[in-house]
């Protein structure tokens, strides 16, 4: 197996026709590298011309010591990390080839240096993260909701919960429409989420020209689209920004909670947005909604009422008592 750091053009040209996730675009992965500190790496596996393995990394070096990070927090990337794409079908061969690039990854970023700072997130296709664990990272398991879409969106609905639909069915009569469209809405939804973290007294750390330059960039491709729930008037309620990789819509900003004469909107924003994944729109090759993340009780209370699947990914770091230590010096310089 050869290991390169490939160029954006070379990383698309690797990446495969699904199993990634939005964020792993070149159009995402640029925006990244604008905007994040570090270095970002993009590490490619080969057998002989053929890619098998993908994994960006940020690597940013401070005097305290290195932190290796895919994703890098404060960008509301939820998954990044490897992705492994053996040809053969077998357990064994396939085994092999996730085992090697790890290895090589890991070996590379000195990943086990006294002084580096580990930490991935996987996406929820990367099936086994064993290597990691015999490169003595710890892991953890976090969740998030996937609903499988087809066309047949009468029985969709009907697997919704009871207060679901009819909040689904009450917007509806209250004359609530929903607006899709491109980018211009995305600032409106930006501030309508950054004053409900504020009333929350919750701290909102994204930042503004990251999330514009995130929009347009994917919007270019057909992975970005925004969604407006507008009273009878034509007043803003409500909003929220879906990125698409080429299986799966995210829902990725806004749809804080908004009443609207008693009714919640955001129900009747999710099913225009599912909707849109059944006919094919934007992409024809998705069929998956992301409510992305399963892992707070409060949010997971409304969520669940989709009747989506529970899907697993896999975090992995370094661990240890110097690996804390170097952690907690990491975080103060970080500052």
């Amino acid at each position: 197996m050869e290991i390169r750091q490939l160029s954006f053009e070379a990383w698309g040209d690797a990446l495969p026709s699904s199993g990634f996730e939005v964020f792993h675009t070149p159009a995402a992965l640029r925006v990244l590298d604008a905007h994040a500190s570090g270095e970002l790496r993009l590490y490619g596996g080969f057998k002989g011309d053929r890619p098998i393995g993908l994994f960006p990394v940020v690597v940013q070096d401070r005097a305290v010591g290195r932190a290796v990070l895919s994703p890098p927090p404060g960008f509301s990337i939820p998954r990044l990390g490897p992705l492994v794409m053996p040809a053969s079908p077998k357990r064994r061969k396939r085994e092999k080839v996730n085992s090697e690039f790890t290895a090589a990854v890991l070996d590379d970023l000195d990943a086990d240096g006294s002084l580096t700072v580990f930490r991935a997130v996987c996406p929820t296709s990367y099936p086994d993260p064993r290597p990691f664990v015999w490169a003595d990272l710890s892991l953890d398991t976090s969740f998030t909701y996937r609903l499988a879409v087809d066309e047949d969106t009468d029985a969709l609905q009907s697997s919704f919960s009871k207060s679901l639909r009819r909040e689904i069915r009450d917007a509806e009569e209250l004359a609530v429409t929903v607006e899709r469209g491109g980018t211009d809405p995305v600032e409106r939804i930006y501030d309508r989420t950054q004053e409900r973290y504020a009333e929350q007294d919750r701290g909102f750390t994204l930042d503004r020209s990251y999330v514009t330059d995130l929009t347009d960039a994917l919007a270019a491709e057909d992975r970005c689209r925004t969604y407006v729930a507008r009273d009878a008037d034509g007043e803003f309620l409500s909003g929220v920004v879906v990125l698409y990789s080429n299986d799966a819509a995210y829902f990725w900003l806004g749809g804080t909670r908004t009443v609207h004469e008693g009714t919640g909107v955001n129900g009747l924003l999710h099913w225009r947005i599912i909707e849109d994944i059944a006919a094919g729109e934007p992409r024809d090759s998705v069929d998956t909604y992301d409510l992305m993340g399963a892992n707070t009780e409060r949010l997971c209370r409304y969520k669940s009422k989709f009747g989506a699947s529970l899907a697993p990914y896999y975090a992995l770091e370094s661990n240890g008592a110097g690996m804390a230590a170097a952690k907690t010096a990491y975080r103060l310089v970080s500052r």
